[in-house]
């Protein structure tokens, strides 16, 4: 930090001393044009002196952003002529500027980077893509001040050398009417004089060159791409969608609700795996868990606790009855009324426009579109465990039916992951009565999370009766007598027998991807249909939104990657957005629930991102007490010595809902002092964000402070 200031010392005193000595006087043209007679007598007496000491007046004047470095050209064009003085003027110019753009960068840039970073995430991906071609064409047009270009560019990631080769070729057309105009030195009024409305106008064409040009390059890579195929000579539609989960219904509906002509196909059920296997059934599962448990524990909020007695069967027909309510909001006959032409059959791509529909009803259908887009969603994966399929498994899809008819909850059931659906569902059939053993392969359970979360999580997976094995390995399932049982290895490397009546494989999903004919477009497929920023696949009109693109397997991801997605595939061509992933929260509904966004201490710590940790502990909350739900704390890292909000953390009740203040205050750039500023209704489980605020806060006050304002109390005290 010293040596910043000394540095911007130096800068500051240099500059005055320009003023304060009057040497601005001679970088006016009156003031050139008197110097030019002694300046000719030097060229003809010592030119190389005279061009080292014009090389080196002309680098301080760029560097300190002085003004008269076009009075200076003049004067370099008039001393050497045309060859000599683009030579100096070039090269002087461009060190110079090099010069300024290094001291901003070293003085202002990181604290503007820390201060604004991400609000300049944007700007800097796109000097970090396409720098260069922005510099050329700023340094083309000459009305742009350069020195002001120099010093701006120093805040962004561009590199040193392609700042300074950039600068030399951009600014060399100018520099060449300038120095040539220095011929006439004595005849020139004024520089407007030098540029005219022609040649300011030639020097802008130039300055769009480079976006003309990559834009030819962007065509050419295209018509290489599409060479194998024949785009049709007319679309039967604007967009077609392939799959109706969160990112098909969305992409649906925006293409409808700007009137585009749009077809979706989907193959099973409308509202996806969210609707019918997922969030929705999920939830609605954890819901009856969670009040089983509270009757369970009726002391607690000073009732007779009491093991309640109930029909599964009842249970499993509540959830169904949930999806049915739910469902008309997805249902094939809403989309209709939205305008949307909603075919089901299983839709495959023939070529990059085409897609051949087999028709639930029989037969197929062929329809082209301008744009397309998969949304065909993901599936739960399935390790492949021998003996996996002679005993038979459940997954999150097909629990929900095969125990549908049961009049009791499971038995004896294995949960194999101990990621968020792994732990939702063990928990869960935990509290509704089933003998629950989850076992996870990794050192822990919700290993994405920090440590103290996935400890929290796992303490209470154990109070509610689940058998945790963390590090333990799956290795095969074996079955005799009608027994059956997962065989493991302990963290020891010993292996172990557990026994089971049910076996849910909860170990993520992965996209699907097969069956669209993908790979015989040359899409890559390796693990998800991979695209790029505007989530376009190697051909622009095809386009791939949520789980079945990634990288998050979220619904509420699908559905803002939809709305990307459908923008880019109908306007595109006009303007298209990069999918913005900058604020991404996630929610896991064990109880209590564990909410997230931005990053976490482990991830924080991994990239070198130094940070600080506000925390409030929710057994000190009132509403908290009050719920007898008085567990659970909210963590937030801040950038050190500063309230904007990295990521934040949130174990406890309602945690899902807390954390929207958080989403909405790092997608807006609001700190933790503006939290701190608003009203909280009490008592609530909202105040919980307040007084973590309160935390920072408190942490933050300048200890100096206080003693002045003991003595100034004493003192009003008398």
């Amino acid at each position: 930090m010293r040596s910043k200031l000394l540095l911007l010392s130096i800068i500051v005193i240099a500059i005055a001393g320009f003023f304060l000595a009057g040497i601005d006087q001679y970088f006016s043209l009156a003031g050139a044009r008197s110097l030019q007679a002694d300046v000719l007598v030097w060229r003809a007496e010592q030119p190389l002196l005279l061009a080292v000491i014009m090389f080196a007046v002309y680098i301080a004047i760029a560097a300190l952003s002085l003004p008269g470095a076009a009075v200076m050209t003049l004067l370099v064009g008039a001393s050497f002529g045309l060859g000599w003085g683009l030579l100096i003027v070039s090269f002087a110019s461009s060190l110079g500027a090099t010069l300024a753009f290094l001291m901003t960068r070293y003085i202002l840039r990181d604290s503007v980077q820390a201060r604004f970073g991400e609000r300049l995430q944007t700007v800097n991906d796109g000097v970090e893509r396409d720098g260069m071609f922005y510099l050329f064409s700023l340094r083309l047009v000459p009305v742009f001040p350069f020195f002001l270009i120099n010093m701006l560019m120093g805040l962004t990631p561009i590199k040193t050398r392609q700042f300074y080769w950039v600068s030399q070729l951009g600014m060399l057309p100018g520099t060449v009417i300038f120095v040539n105009a220095g011929s006439q030195l004595s005849e020139l009024n004024s520089l407007s004089g030098i540029l005219s409305p022609m040649l300011l106008a030639s020097f802008a064409l130039l300055g769009v060159f480079p976006f003309i040009a990559k834009w030819l390059l962007a065509v050419i890579k295209a018509r290489r791409i599409y060479a194998a195929w024949q785009r049709p000579a007319k679309f039967d539609r604007n967009l077609i969608v392939i799959g109706a989960g969160a990112a098909g219904l969305v992409s649906s509906y925006i293409g409808a609700a700007v009137k585009a002509k749009v077809t979706l196909i989907e193959s099973h059920k409308m509202g996806g795996d969210c609707l019918n296997y997922g969030c929705v059934p999920s939830k609605a599962l954890i819901k009856t868990a969670k009040v089983i448990n509270q009757q369970r524990h009726g002391k607690a909020y000073g009732l007779p606790g009491e093991i309640p007695s109930f029909d599964f069967r009842v249970v499993m027909a509540r959830i169904k009855a949930v999806i049915a309510y739910i469902e008309p909001h997805d249902s094939i006959a809403r989309y209709t009324d939205l305008g949307v032409e909603v075919i089901e059959g299983y839709a495959k791509l023939v070529d990059p426009w085409t897609v051949e529909i087999s028709l639930s009803t029989g037969g197929t259908q062929r329809l082209s579109a301008r744009s397309i887009i998969i949304a065909a969603g993901a599936q739960p994966a399935v390790p492949p465990l021998p003996g996996l399929d002679d005993v038979g498994y459940l997954t999150s899809d097909t629990l929900w039916d095969a125990l549908a008819d049961q009049s009791e909850p499971p038995g004896r059931t294995v949960v194999l992951g101990g990621g968020p659906i792994g732990c939702e569902l063990a928990q869960a059939f935990a509290r509704l009565g089933s003998t629950v053993t989850q076992v996870e392969m990794l050192p822990r359970v919700m290993v994405r999370e920090d440590e103290d979360v996935s400890l929290a999580v796992a303490k209470a997976l154990t109070a509610d009766g689940v058998a945790v094995l963390s590090d333990t390995k799956a290795l095969r399932c074996e079955q005799d007598s009608g027994t059956k049982r997962l065989i493991v290895q302990n963290s020891k490397g010993e292996e172990e027998a557990i026994e089971f009546d049910t076996l849910i494989c909860a170990v993520g999903r992965s996209a699907r991807l097969s069956g669209y004919g993908l790979e015989d477009l040359g899409i890559d497929t390796a693990r998800t249909v991979n695209t790029n920023a505007y989530l376009e696949t190697i051909y622009p009109n095809i386009f791939a939104a949520g789980d079945v693109a990634g990288p998050y397997q979220f619904t509420h991801v699908a559905a803002h990657q939809a709305w990307y997605a459908a923008v880019n595939a109908l306007f595109g061509g006009f303007k298209k957005f990069k999918a913005d992933y900058s604020v991404i929260p996630w929610v896991t509904y064990v109880d209590p629930e564990v909410a997230r966004v931005g990053l976490s201490e482990a991830e924080a710590t991994a990239q070198n991102i130094p940070y600080e940790i506000s925390r409030y502990g929710i057994d000190d909350l009132d509403r908290a007490i009050c719920d007898s739900q008085a567990e659970g704390f909210i963590k937030v890292l801040t950038v050190p010595g500063k309230d904007r909000i990295l990521g934040v953390t949130i174990m406890g009740a309602q945690a899902g809902e807390l954390l929207a203040e958080y989403v909405l205050a790092m997608k807006h750039g609001l700190g933790l002092k503006k939290i701190l500023g608003t009203i909280h209704s009490y008592p609530s489980m909202a105040e919980a964000n307040k007084y973590v605020a309160g935390e920072w806060q408190k942490s933050h006050a300048p200890e100096w402070t206080y003693k002045y304002l003991l003595a100034f109390h004493r003192w009003r005290r008398g």
